[in-house]
């Protein structure tokens, strides 16, 4: 059966391949003249850690959208990344299989600035109010004084790895909330420095982004930069409006922003996912077995996936909430239908996440214990990363991909799912908060927050006859296709370069 599913995903795709010519298959070599060894990126999570084989240790990717996206651009343009550590380290990145690597130069935190920098200021500060979690935030002196501190570091690092004297091509790409005050302090030390932003989460609005003790700060900061990128419109315009009103920043029709003698200019960019290799996953007989194998294995007709961090930005209670009112409203998915959700640890020391673990336990037991029975398990609930090949299993044997964020960036879960289903099949469930509804109107759209619209989309994309959810996925495919992380990687590197020049 794995051959016949095998060939007629071939089919599938020798048809999408004439449609859509901009999506590049996984046999094609990457063109010598994308290389781009002046690249830096600079992010606060690692792309690589230590992780202990036997007596000794090797490099090991970690997971989340960024470092998936980076990694697969790095490998293509070349360059170099910047990222914190355990410890202070510098290493090639490993040969994935592509023969392509780049230079990691890690800075190791000490346990302190893990504590202030990052689970404090960064994640009980800026995550939360990011995503409209004002009743989260919790500042401290001292965790904004660390922030300062350790984004400092990251600009000494970003210095000396530009070196300006010795390579005016150079150009620096900064990424996200942790490090917003990079941008600043580097141009200080280095006024014509080429420099990128991206903002990887959602800019909030100015009535809740003025709440912050340090909003000047953190708008000059990124300000810094020649180029800020965010996923959407919407976010970018935010933006546009705190510096306008906070700062008092002039800002022309292009969203280019002129302040104390320095333009910045601003676009939306939603990033993309590798679509070679994500196809290549999809379509290789073995991930096909597994996929079956994995149907098997849960009792019923139909299965519904979610693949998160434990965040409580990604309404992972609200969509338990949403799934039992399917089994209450509709009870012919009784016994037919089952949930799937990996939730993937995540800040474990933030008791905001530990308060949630404690929770989502809880509601899985709940749910189980009020619908299933000896044969049937509504709910199962996986709490450990899954490694980006066996995902696609889960991937092909969903019959829906259920995405509800309360508010997120993008969510590349989406587009891999999507970029998955070379067969046509399945279904996208997606929040209207999640970044990625602007790209995917054609998903079935949920208000996360009302478990009755969870409810009755489920229930629409579970029981809509075949045609109408192939013609959903044949759209959402062509979007997914049309703009892949290389791509976006590249076209950012691009306008970068020519905003300076």
């Amino acid at each position: 059966m794995a051959g016949t599913q095998a060939g007629e995903d071939s089919r599938v795709m020798s048809k999408l391949r004439l449609v859509l010519p901009r999506g590049r298959r996984a046999s094609e070599p990457v063109p010598e003249a994308a290389t781009d060894p002046g690249l830096i990126c600079v992010s606060h999570r690692e792309p690589y850690a230590r992780a202990k084989v036997g007596s000794g240790s090797k490099w090991e990717r970690t997971t989340g959208g960024l470092v998936t996206a980076l990694d697969s651009a790095l490998r293509e343009l070349g360059g170099s990344w910047i990222a914190s550590g355990d410890a202070d380290a510098k290493f090639e990145a490993p040969d994935d299989g592509s023969g392509r690597t780049y230079k990691v130069n890690q800075i190791g935190l000490s346990a302190r600035e893990q504590d202030h920098y990052y689970s404090g200021f960064s994640n009980r500060v800026l995550w939360p109010l990011c995503h409209y979690f004002i009743g989260r935030v919790q500042f401290m002196p001292d965790d904004w004084h660390e922030y300062q501190r350790v984004n400092q570091r990251f600009a000494d690092a970003l210095v000396r790895a530009l070196d300006a004297g010795k390579n005016a091509q150079s150009v620096a790409w900064i990424h996200d909330y942790q490090l917003t005050l990079v941008p600043r302090l580097v141009r200080h030390q280095l006024p014509d420095a080429t420099l990128g932003f991206f903002f990887h989460v959602p800019f909030p609005s100015f009535e809740v982004f003025r709440i912050l003790p340090c909003r000047r700060e953190i708008l000059e900061g990124m300000l810094g930069a020649d180029l800020i990128g965010f996923h959407t419109i919407q976010y970018r315009d935010a933006f546009l409006e705190c510096a306008r009103l906070l700062l008092g920043a002039r800002i022309d029709k292009a969203g280019v922003i002129d302040y104390q003698g320095h333009k910045t200019r601003t676009i939306s960019a939603p990033i993309g996912i590798d679509i070679a290799k994500q196809t290549e996953f999809a379509t290789d007989p073995r991930m096909i077995t597994r996929a079956q194998k994995l149907r098997k294995s849960i009792t019923g007709d139909t299965l519904i996936l979610g693949v998160d961090r434990l965040d409580y930005s990604k309404g992972i209670l609200e969509r338990f909430a949403g799934f039992e009112r399917l089994l209450e409203r509709h009870p012919e998915h009784r016994g037919r239908t089952t949930l799937v959700q990996i939730a993937v640890p995540s800040r474990t020391r933030v008791e905001d996440y530990k308060q949630l673990k404690r929770a989502t336990d809880e509601a899985v037991g709940r749910i189980n214990g009020k619908y299933g029975d000896a044969v049937w398990t509504p709910v199962r609930y996986i709490t450990r990363g899954i490694a980006a090949p066996d995902l696609v299993a889960y991937y092909r044997a969903a019959d829906v991909a259920l995405v509800t964020p309360l508010r997120d960036g993008l969510n590349l879960v989406a587009k891999e799912y999507v970029a998955s289903r070379v067969d046509m099949g399945g279904a996208l469930v997606l929040s209207e908060f999640a970044g990625a509804a602007e790209e995917l109107p054609q998903a079935y759209m949920v208000n996360p927050f009302g478990p009755d619209s969870i409810s009755e989309a489920l229930h629409a994309a579970l029981t809509d006859d075949r045609i109408e959810r192939e013609r959903r996925m044949m759209a959402l495919h062509a979007r997914v296709r049309s703009n892949d992380v290389h791509q976006w990687a590249r076209g950012f590197v691009e306008q970068l370069r020519r905003t300076v020049n």
